[in-house]
């Protein structure tokens, strides 16, 4: 008779709404895999009520590492503001827990290699939240492109189009570099744009544009972005929160084909449709159907994922040099539309402003010092 895999003991960082309406629900959907043991969050009323949506058998804390020294965790899921996961994924490392933590990981690419110095001590592996990737959907594209069953890819599009009001803003860490690390480029666009890095692979050469064209902050509320990838591709990236209709797009077209997925938050294997060049046979377009088991993307999918890597004892996807690839890509979107130069994959390192933050202390985006 063979053996289960021992459950994983699970504590979550954080209970606000990505904890209670993502984690809690994959946390759930495995729980033949893991149990949930413990839960901090700095707001002991916020704490209470998600102790009791979760079960009052997970115990409490307003300390990490109060929690950290007293449970021993397997795993930590970090759902907290984007400037505590650095810090937060750090201390589980070194506790010996693997971690999940919600994008961005870190502020800059000088904080994910301490990270990565931190894995590399402990044994320990941290993973950022993409979990468009992990939908059947995106595996299946993902399947067709590098096996070249749809030609080489020429042309891409990735859209991410969403709205964001004033009230939106209103709170106090949104829109500030030491705290959210940038604007829709780091906070909302980075999902699709990750997947198309996903889907195609290296890319090479950057040039962009940001603006703020509507709310008062620090950082950016519209990027644009030309890109170049390293098979010859040539993309577009379009990040936004000024779009009343929103929308979420990948569109890529291949030598055989059009591969298009529209969604807005998540995806389905119904979010994809592929259109054949015509010289294609209508036999081999068929074949490009997306499978019949339909696995939205979600939390569950990637937990599923990592679960799989841990068990195995393997590096889990969306991590070290793959979640790094798609942070260098915002610190050179970055770099290209606010020095006005084209950025190459590679050259943002130690002493360069970009490395440190995704500002770069450039005039007219670097936080004005407060009287």
């Amino acid at each position: 008779m063979s053996l289960s895999p021992t459950r994983r003991r699970v504590a979550v960082v954080g209970t606000g709404a990505i904890v209670g309406g993502s984690h809690l629900p994959a946390l759930r959907a495995h729980s033949d895999r893991v149990e949930l043991v413990a839960a901090v969050d700095v707001d002991q009323e916020r704490l209470d009520a998600f102790r009791e949506l979760a079960g009052e058998q997970v115990a409490g804390y307003t300390s990490m590492d109060a929690m950290l020294d007293a449970v021993r965790p397997d795993l930590v899921l970090i759902g907290t503001p984007p400037s505590l996961h650095r810090d937060q994924t750090v201390a589980a490392l070194k506790a010996g827990a693997w971690v999940l933590c919600e994008k961005p990981l870190t502020l800059s690419l000088a904080e994910y290699d301490e990270i990565a110095a931190a894995e590399e001590a402990s044994g320990a592996y941290a993973a950022v939240v993409f979990q468009h990737r992990y939908g059947s959907g995106a595996v299946h594209a993902r399947e067709l492109i590098t096996r070249g069953e749809l030609g080489a890819p020429l042309v891409a599009h990735c859209q991410t189009t969403w709205h964001r009001d004033a009230a939106y803003y209103a709170v106090p860490w949104r829109g500030k570099w030491a705290s959210e690390g940038g604007g829709p480029t780091m906070g909302h666009g980075i999902h699709q744009y990750d997947l198309l890095l996903h889907l195609l692979g290296e890319w090479e050469e950057i040039r962009a544009m940001a603006a703020r064209l509507v709310h008062d902050t620090e950082s950016e509320d519209v990027s644009t972005a030309l890109v170049r990838f390293r098979s010859g591709a040539l993309a577009t990236v379009v990040n936004s929160v000024l779009s009343p209709d929103e929308v979420s797009r990948i569109r890529i077209d291949c030598a055989d084909a059009t591969v298009e997925l529209t969604h807005l938050y998540g995806h389905g294997n119904d979010s994809w449709a592929y259109t054949p060049a015509p010289h294609v046979a209508s036999e081999r377009a068929t074949a490009w159907r997306t499978p019949a088991a339909d696995v939205p993307s979600s939390h569950t999918a990637q937990l599923g994922t990592l679960l799989d890597a841990y068990d195995n004892g393997t590096r889990p996807p969306g991590s070290g040099r793959d979640a790094r690839a798609t942070l260098e890509f915002a610190a050179a979107l970055y770099k290209a539309a606010f020095t006005g130069s084209s950025v190459h994959a590679g050259e943002i390192g130690p002493g360069d402003p970009f490395y440190e933050a995704m500002h770069g202390e450039y005039p007219d985006w670097a936080p004005k010092e407060r009287a």
